[in-house]
């Protein structure tokens, strides 16, 4: 399973139809270094990779369809057999065109010499000013070095737009093979998940749960997590990005894991919550019912054609009901939700975008008043929660919290993919219900 060159192709030209008259320049991801000289496993930059299926550092991409020869040109390492001893085999620039269809390819050190050639008769620029300062200051320079030829010649790219207005709408709609490939990294979370709750039992640690569960990201063909995986027992499940994953689970505990696989780029994103004895203490029965209703009720709002926030606002009506109905909260329904005085206890939305990035790219409102309208091929995350930490602070005017509910955390998280006619829970392998839970 994997995206086939002719996939890749009818990307490209989709991208250079969007570019017309312009030129786009994409740069690869850096080498990220874990300590001293010892480098994490390259990970590529999602939208040079969803472009070019390539999966090297120091490359850079470049679409100008209004050149006569190369319409699209990639600059990559060259051959070195001496160096790829150390650090692995190198594509090179003939394979570069053979392999990844490119219509020319260049030594990346030749990328001054031969760049300005697709920019002189461009009338933009296309580029991301990212976090890398050096290239972006070579892509300026170019740029600043074109403009200076105006007054003569009359032509110049007058213009420096930012490439993600091209490609992410484009990567927000997921095509059938990448839908295939969701598929793929979500079954083998599931699975993951499965596994964890199985194994989960008082005394267990938490980094030894996340080993069954990275083990089976690995046995089942994934290239490994998709975010650092969150085993949090106890009041850790009240820390939202908690990743520390050293202790030893107790009695009575509850215990959250958030973890997904990572499948040839294409991630999952699972949350479930259970007690690790086996069965709920009556606060966090109470909790978990009313976050898992919460969900259910959003998961009805994902459909075609509704806006994006219409999911959230109802997950956030269902929770503050339920704290409404458990004493937790006080006073008026919709005078708390417009005050936000829910927020000690729900303070983040209830989903994003997933896709090659695990919080994918696409925009979410249009402008202030405009959401987003939900359509097929949409891949998002539904994952309400209630977390009542030891050090909770309610908002003005709200109850004191019992210490009782105090240590109670619960995130439920489904990964949906919206169809013609509704969605499609691609995560619905892993169970849920209370019954579920406590068996």
């Amino acid at each position: 399973m994997g995206i086939e060159h002719s996939e890749y192709r009818k990307r490209r030209q989709q991208i250079m139809e969007k570019v017309g008259s312009g030129t786009a320049i994409f740069r690869s991801a850096p080498m990220a270094v874990m300590h001293n000289d010892v480098e994490y496993a390259y990970r590529q930059d999602s939208s040079f990779y969803y472009l070019t299926g390539f999966n090297e550092p120091e490359a850079v991409a470049v679409f100008a369809p209004h050149h006569e020869e190369h319409q699209y040109i990639l600059f990559v390492q060259p051959k070195d057999p001496e160096k790829e001893t150390w650090t692995g085999y190198r594509c090179g620039v003939e394979a570069a065109k053979e392999i990844y269809g490119a219509d020319e390819a260049y030594p990346i050190n030749e990328l001054n010499e031969k760049l300005p050639q697709y920019l002189i008769n461009a009338d933009r620029i296309y580029y991301h000013l990212g976090s890398d300062r050096h290239f972006n200051d070579v892509v300026l320079s170019h740029w600043q070095s074109t403009l200076r030829r105006y007054q003569k010649f009359g032509k110049a790219p007058l213009a420096l737009e930012d490439s993600r207005q091209l490609i992410f709408p484009m990567r927000l709609v997921k095509s059938p093979t990448e839908i295939a490939m969701m598929r793929k990294a979500t079954k083998i979370s599931a699975m993951a998940h499965n596994r964890a709750r199985e194994f989960t039992r008082p005394g267990v640690y938490e980094y030894q749960i996340q080993a069954e569960i990275e083990h089976i990201f690995r046995k089942e063909g994934g290239i490994g997590i998709a975010y650092p995986s969150i085993v949090a027992s106890g009041a850790n499940a009240c820390v939202l990005h908690y990743i520390e994953n050293n202790r030893q689970v107790e009695e009575n505990d509850l215990v959250l894991i958030d973890a997904g696989c990572s499948y040839d780029y294409y991630n999952g994103d699972i949350t479930r919550t259970f007690p690790a004895s086996g069965k709920f203490t009556p606060e966090q029965k109470a909790i978990y019912e009313i976050v898992l209703e919460a969900q259910l009720k959003a998961i009805e709002e994902v459909q075609p054609g509704k806006p994006y926030n219409e999911f959230h606002d109802m997950a956030v009506c269902v929770i503050v009901q339920g704290l409404l109905d458990l004493g937790l909260l006080k006073g008026d329904l919709e005078e708390i939700i417009k005050e936000e005085k829910y927020k000690p206890f729900y303070m983040h939305r209830t989903g994003h975008w997933l896709g090659l990035d695990v919080h994918d790219v696409g925009t979410y409102k249009h402008n202030e008043e405009t959401w987003q309208s939900l359509q097929p091929g949409h891949i998002l995350t539904v994952e309400p929660g209630i977390y009542i930490s030891p050090h909770i602070k309610p908002a003005e005017g709200q109850p004191e919290i019992s210490d009782r509910w105090k240590g109670i955390g619960v995130r439920i998280e489904d990964d949906l993919l919206v169809t013609a006619t509704g969605h499609d829970i691609l995560t619905a392998d892993v169970p849920k219900s209370v019954a579920d839970m406590e068996t």
